[in-house]
């Protein structure tokens, strides 16, 4: 059965994000994944499931191997979801950054 799976949740676990910056620059196979961990082969193939399943992560079979990539439109989806705060808290520390500006100058 696969269940549909937060994506922020999905992020929330470090080993996951680690994961998500491995792959950042070229796709790799389960086990070449595995060798970054200290941890085994089985938790980190549940962690590429979960991953997997909530799209953050494409596969491709070529030949005997399973190849691991980011899913770039679902990485984007979340950036999108973020934007609004950032640029929320961009106005606050502009301001704080005034106000600090004009309290050194007196």
């Amino acid at each position: 059965m696969n269940l549909r799976r937060d994506v922020f949740q999905a992020i929330a676990d470090p080993t996951r994000r680690a994961i998500l910056l491995l792959l950042a620059s070229q796709a790799m196979t389960a086990g070449a994944i595995a060798a970054n961990f200290n941890t085994a082969r089985p938790t980190v193939s549940k962690h590429l499931q979960i991953l997997s399943e909530c799209e953050l992560l494409k596969s491709e079979q070529n030949g005997r191997e399973i190849y691991y990539q980011l899913n770039p439109s679902k990485l984007k989806e979340i950036a999108d979801f973020i934007e609004p705060f950032r640029d929320m808290w961009d106005v606050r520390f502009n301001k704080l950054e005034e106000i600090m500006k004009n309290y050194k100058d007196k």
